[in-house]
Parts: structure tokens; sequence; C-alpha cells
């Protein structure tokens, strides 16, 4: 397994200081950012630095470890999602969507899930470890690199639970929003929790404007413990609390998505149940149409019945859409990504 160290881990502070171990000055980490930024993470085209320590850099470091292992990309729409191996062998999925409005793509944040939502692919692959904020960051730089465009958006929604690998989330945070790195707004940001109430509050003491996404699926305790074993630690009331705080701190709308599963969280009655929950709290309800997933017993809502959840939701004044699905073709979409190795 390589030992060097990943310079995408290290923040500019730690990056002087690495350098400085290796008897250089500070401006020496401006100039292997330049690099990162402009998309160049072979240390030897780095041509202005010595030769020696560029030599010395690829002995002790490397910037960024993932290779990628394949590639699938949707007949449907383009969506394209990658599988991403690490050193340890362990292996992670990414999705680039193109949208009117530019190029969005959605990282993992950790190998794995521990969550257990019966309706998602990720539940029952087991759970590796988290990954580090230079692997998160490192599945955004070669996607980029992949397509040769910019990427404008950035969704933290993949496989994982990103409020529970908390530091190297905020860390991966504050580097895609760096001038010196990717300089992506936070406000083109948005990361997705299933609901670790005490982190959203912790999220919005960061002085950051991203977009919270929470996974509700639910319109009471009751429906979303039998499918979110998370709502018997942070029930529903709770989790509801947390987001106001973020609103409130943040001046930023939370989106509850809401898969929409048949005869389960789809009636009438729930989404004037959800709607009297979400009363007078600055949000948005995507309501997303839950995604076959081999071995799951759960099945779609029908097309009229989304419409009328809609309605019902606009009616109690709660803004709400029906998410267009990207990727279904190649187990892209939402709650589709399981971690394995795509087989034709």
């Amino acid at each position: 397994m390589d030992k060097r160290v990943n310079l995408l881990d290290l923040n500019h502070e730690e990056l002087i200081r690495f350098f400085e171990s290796l008897g250089e000055k500070p401006f020496r980490s401006n100039q292997l950012l330049g690099w990162i930024q402009r998309g160049v993470r072979d240390i030897g085209k780095m041509t202005d630095m010595p030769v020696i320590l560029r030599e010395a850099l690829m002995q002790k470091a490397s910037i960024g470890n993932l290779s990628l292992k394949e590639k699938r990309v949707s007949k449907i729409d383009g969506t394209i999602k990658y599988l991403f191996q690490l050193p340890d062998k362990e292996v992670i999925e990414s999705v680039l969507m193109n949208y009117n409005h530019g190029y969005s793509v959605c990282i993992s944040s950790q190998i794995g899930c521990r969550m257990g939502c019966l309706f998602c692919a990720s539940t029952g692959i087991g759970f590796g470890r988290n990954l580090s904020k230079g692997e998160m960051l490192e599945q955004v730089m070669m996607i980029r690199d992949d397509i040769g465009r910019r990427i404008k958006n950035i969704v933290v929604m993949g496989i994982g639970e990103p409020l529970e690998n908390y530091e190297s989330l905020v860390g991966f945070l504050k580097a895609v929003n760096s001038p010196k790195i990717m300089n992506i707004g936070y406000r083109h940001i948005t990361v997705s929790t299933c609901g670790l109430a005490p982190q959203i509050e912790k999220l919005s003491k960061e002085g950051m404007q991203i977009n919270l996404s929470v996974s509700l699926h639910a319109p009471n305790d009751y429906i979303r413990t039998q499918i979110m074993p998370i709502n018997k630690k942070y029930a529903i009331d709770n989790l509801i609390e947390a987001c106001k705080i973020y609103t409130r701190a943040t001046g930023r709308r939370v989106t509850f998505e809401y898969i929409l599963i048949s005869g389960l969280n789809d009636s009438k009655n729930d989404a004037g149940e959800l709607s009297g929950r979400l009363k007078n709290l600055l949000c948005h309800v995507n309501l997303i149409p839950f995604n076959t997933v081999r071995g799951l017993k759960y099945r779609k809502s029908s097309l009229g019945k989304a419409a009328i959840f809609k309605a019902m939701l606009e009616k109690n004044k709660i803004n709400a859409t029906i998410r267009r699905e990207l990727g279904s073709d190649i187990d892209a979409a939402c709650g589709q990504l399981r971690r394995h190795v795509i087989k034709e």
C-alpha cells in the first residue's frame, strides 16, 4: 500500500509545514496549489520547482491516490457513473450529471454506509471506512479532468452519510471552495444527510452557506422508523428543529428529499401530515420516484399519485417538485449506488 502523504489531505497551513520539513520556503506551497488549480497533479510536470525538490516530493508524497476502475455512460441521458479504486483496493462510486445550468458531480463520503435505510442499494454492502478529505476532493478532480470541463455544482449525496464523516467533510468543503484549488461557491454545493440532528446544528455554525438536503421520506415517526433506523435516535421533531436552526443561521432553505413508495408514504393523508410538519419552515420538498433496486420489496408510486401528492403540498403552501431522474439505466440514480464492479 502507498504510504506517501496525500497532499490533497493537507490544508494550506499543513502544506506549508510539509514543505518546511523538506527545508523549503512557504512559497513552494503556493506553487504546488497553482499547478493543482490548473489540473496538473503530476509532480514531475511542475517545472517551476527544482528537479531535486520534485524528486523528493515524488518519493514522500502524492497528489491523490484514486484510479479509475470502470466507467459507464447512460444511453438515456448521458449521465456517467465512475467506479474509483483506492490503494487499499476498496472502491467508491461517483456520478456526473449534465444539466442546463452546467455539470454537477455527486460524490461519495464513505466506503459503504451503516445507516441502514431500507430503500437504498447501499444498505447491506457493508461499511469500510470514512473517506479522507483528499479522497473526496479527488473524485471531483478526476471527473473534471476526464470531461475537460469545469464542474459547476457538487452534491455530497453518494454512498455514505457525510455528517458521520464530519471533519473530512468540512475540510473538503473548504478545499473545493478555495480560490487556490477549485473555487466553487458554497451556494453551488449540497450536502445530504439522513438526519443526524446534532451535526446539522454543528454545521450551521461553520459559516458556510451550503445547501442542506435532508432525507426525510416519511411524514411521521411511525413510517420513518420502518425504513430509516436513524429515526430511532433522532426523531422527526428533533430533526425539524435542527433544520430550523440551520435555516436561521445560514439563510438557506432546506431541501427535504422524499422518496415516494407505493402504499407506504404516498397517500393524501401523508401529504397533509407532511404539510403540517413543515409549516412555516424555509424549505423545499423534492419528491423522488422510487428507483428499482434488486433485492428490495418496495415499488414506485404512480405518476398520478406523485402529481396529487405534489398538488397537496402546494395547496398547503409547501414548495415542491418531482425530481427528474438521471442515470437509472446504469444504476446511477438516487438510491441505486451500491459500490460494485459493473457487469455488462
